[in-house]
């Protein structure tokens, strides 16, 4: 009897350590063309604020994370394929995306961000009529455009082309997430003299990002839940947020 209680003591013990030892590095995608949130720096490297928030997950469940450049129109497909186990990539949180793949708790308030020429007057959405506003594709700001009453939406593969586009004047405008707006609009020196925030879009609904996960991988779900519980707690999320956004 004994012999089989000592037995049954093992088998548990052994299966535990592999429970635990089951994740030890995951692997995430990020669209590396959203400064200050994701993008490529002089150095070669990704980085920004998503970036250093991973890092700071890594510390506090102690499993590795590893980050990967994955263009946009393939990022979500790659996700469910299995190629990597999260997305994070300024995703954010919508219904229509938790059907197909699940989110982590919030890790960033974002608002639409409408930039213009440093010559328009608009200031409100009443003058946005008649105009072309660009927006990178399958983002938030694109379906924000496409609910503007009498703007053509105009979409880009990558956001840094719409501002482009604004700026050699072929779009009138461009709507982005607001700390990329800022970042283009006001840090960067090419746009900052030409371009603005002209003001924010007004909406009835608070806008997340979340890190996105497979749908049903709940143990990956739940570690990373408890990373950004532990980043939130300990302060550094404010710190981040200093660091790479500011006020």
């Amino acid at each position: 009897m004994l012999k089989k209680i000592l037995l049954l003591v093992a088998i548990f013990l052994l299966s535990a350590g592999v429970a635990s030892a089951a994740v030890s590095k995951l692997t995430a995608a990020s669209d590396c063309t959203w400064p200050p949130m994701e993008f490529i720096d002089a150095n070669k490297r990704i980085t920004g604020y998503t970036i250093d928030y991973l890092e700071a997950i890594s510390k506090a469940i102690g499993i590795k994370i590893e980050s990967r450049n994955v263009s946009w129109d393939g990022i979500f497909p790659g996700l469910l394929a299995g190629r990597y186990d999260l997305v994070a990539s300024s995703v954010t949180i919508t219904e229509e995306r938790r059907e197909t793949m699940d989110f982590t708790t919030p890790y960033f308030e974002v608002r639409q961000a409408v930039i213009l020429p440093q010559s328009s007057a608009t200031n409100a959405i009443e003058g946005l009529k008649g105009l072309t506003l660009g927006a990178q594709i399958g983002t938030t700001g694109f379906f924000a455009i496409e609910k503007l009453e009498g703007v053509t939406p105009r979409s880009y593969d990558e956001i840094s082309q719409a501002v482009e586009a604004l700026y050699s004047g072929r779009i009138n405008g461009v709507v982005c997430d607001d700390p990329v707006a800022a970042d283009f609009a006001l840090q960067n020196k090419t746009y900052a003299d030409k371009l603005k925030i002209a003001f924010i879009l007004p909406t009835t609904e608070n806008e997340y990002y979340g890190f996105a996960v497979k749908k049903g991988n709940q143990e990956v779900l739940d570690l990373l839940n408890r990373g950004i519980a532990k980043v939130k707690a300990e302060g550094t999320e404010t710190q981040l947020r200093q660091k790479w956004v500011g006020q």
